[in-house]
């Protein structure tokens, strides 16, 4: 049986409690820093030798060399081939959603030309080289390879390569598949600390990229957090969240299976349910205690569910709005009957499904928009991963002999306030266009 915590916000402690219930620790361990730290130096000082001896320690697999860990463009190819018909055509519309969803996403560059002649504007260009990490073995994930792929490809990205582990030389059909859907470039067996170090600083064989996403354990995690700054990475991914707002007319089978989509992912995910609707929330209880034992995944989910998992009772859905701005959910579920009017009292969340029939699980696969997505209240500032992650913007500035002279003297009097006068100086050489 279930016991999942029950909140009202009556309860005089309530919004310290859901403070508590939200919270993460984004900082790893201090032992898997230390060792972190001592794979990226290793890597980063002796290359293919260091990758080689991680990838035999960390993931049975022992290759003469590095360039051995390449899977060649036929291997995957091959992938493709075996798959069933189901599988391929499943990943195939999925690409085709994600892409036609990411195109609408390209910035493009832009310019204006103001009174004195100046033209400002802004360039817009894709990175050069990407890394795509990507778990791998059984707990394999062909979804997060389109996600994170097509959208990189979409901004025009010339290179992607990926990595994913291959435990023991054990390969996933269905990621090698979908790499080559999605248009990945390259294909690494390696994984772990040391495939990001790989990434990050490059070896005699992995080149050095711009950019590292994807999502990984904890030794990943701290791995792409400990080489930011030498590279870009998309975010530092908490546990899986799942939200539902529902007015207690949604079938509670729904809900409930709704909630352990998210808890199956690991004893840490979370997954919350508010409704104005006390009866409802029992109901779905209920359900979930029904279910349950049906689930493969059963005894993750009842450990998510007990520790981190809630039901909340507010007074109406304007108050589960609220609740709901402070939990700033990676996945909120509208099921409402009109979710379109509680739609601007939302302001932060990862991506939000609205309406009875759009189950979040739809979302991580096929529905179109991106599955990464900010955790652990980041939604407050952050967005889903977009083919704008893999675009840069460059401001563009060709001032005209009169604005040299009308901007210089400006810049002139605000450099000298600074003291910098060499600053200054160049922008008065400028003062008198023939001196140009």
């Amino acid at each position: 049986m279930l016991n999942i915590r029950r909140l009202a916000t009556t309860q005089p402690d309530f919004w310290p409690q859901l403070r508590e219930l939200v919270y993460w620790e984004q900082g790893a361990e201090a032992k898997v820093e230390a060792v972190v730290a001592d794979i990226l130096a290793a890597v980063k000082a002796r290359g293919d030798a260091a990758l080689l001896e991680y990838t035999a320690r960390f993931d049975q697999l022992q290759v003469d060399s590095a360039q051995a860990l390449e899977l060649p463009p036929a291997e995957l190819d091959a992938a493709l081939d075996s798959l069933p018909a189901e599988q391929r055509k499943a990943l195939e519309v999925a690409a085709e959603r994600i892409r036609r969803y990411a195109e609408r996403q390209k910035l493009q560059s832009w310019s204006y030309t103001e009174g004195d002649g100046t033209v400002l504007g802004q360039q817009v260009t894709p990175l050069d080289r990407v890394g795509v990490y990507v778990p791998g073995g059984k707990a394999a994930y062909p979804s997060s390879v389109l996600m994170n792929i097509v959208p990189a490809k979409v901004a025009g990205v010339p290179e992607v390569i990926m990595v994913t582990p291959t435990p023991a030389g054990e390969r996933n059909p269905m990621v090698l598949a979908a790499a080559r859907i999605a248009g990945g470039d390259r294909v690494f067996t390696i994984g772990g600390a040391q495939a990001v170090a790989a990434l990050a600083f490059g070896t005699e064989t992995i080149p050095a990229v711009d950019k590292i996403v994807g999502p990984g354990n904890a030794y990943v995690a701290a791995a792409k957090r400990m080489v930011f700054g030498v590279v870009g990475i998309d975010m530092i991914a908490g546990p899986s969240e799942i939200l539902v707002i529902c007015d207690g007319r949604t079938n509670p089978d729904w809900i409930a299976m709704d909630l352990f989509s998210q808890a199956e992912h690991d004893e840490e995910a979370k997954a919350w349910l508010i409704s104005p609707d006390a009866a409802f929330l029992d109901q779905v209880l209920a359900s979930m205690n029904k279910l349950l034992p049906e689930l493969e995944r059963r005894d993750i989910i009842q450990a998510s569910m007990n520790a981190n998992g809630a039901l909340i009772h507010v007074a109406d859905l304007a108050e589960a709005a609220e609740v709901a701005n402070v939990i700033a959910p990676e996945h909120l579920e509208l099921s409402v009957a009109e979710p379109e009017a509680l739609l601007p009292l939302l302001r932060h969340a990862g991506a939000i499904f609205l309406g009875r029939y759009t189950s979040e699980a739809l979302g991580d696969y096929c529905a179109g928009p991106n599955h990464v997505l900010p955790t652990s209240t980041t939604a407050r500032f952050a967005s889903p991963l977009g083919v704008y992650d893999f675009q840069k913007r460059t401001s563009i500035i060709n001032c005209s002999p009169s604005a040299a002279v009308m901007l210089g003297r400006v810049a002139s009097v605000l450099a000298r306030g600074e003291g910098l006068t060499a600053h200054a100086r160049s922008a008065e050489y400028r003062l008198e266009p023939e001196n140009g």
